[in-house]
């Protein structure tokens, strides 16, 4: 019972922190339509100890290869509510 427990609260941290990743995505998507700015701004963020510490908490491994998934994703300018419903029709299909 404790262990199933604590993997839950395990996973409703993750959750947590995946929303703060998907909110900076978001942020980063309308600093890119605005000033055009967004990707650099993103990639900012990712290599800063805060943003290494959200992605590793939201179970997303902070590597140079992750830094340029995010920035091609705020370039693609989807915000992530629309890519997120675009991917689970996908599934569904």
């Amino acid at each position: 019972m404790i262990n199933t427990n604590l993997n839950h609260t395990g996973d409703a941290h993750r959750k947590l922190f995946a929303a703060v990743v998907l909110a900076a995505l978001d942020d980063a998507i309308l600093d890119e339509q605005k000033r055009g700015n967004g990707a650099e701004s993103i990639a900012r963020w990712a290599a800063s100890r805060d943003g290494q510490t959200v992605l590793s908490c939201a179970g997303i491994t902070p590597s140079e290869r992750c830094i340029e998934g995010l920035k091609g994703f705020v370039k693609r300018n989807v915000r992530t509510s629309t890519a997120l419903t675009r991917a689970q029709s996908v599934k569904t299909a």
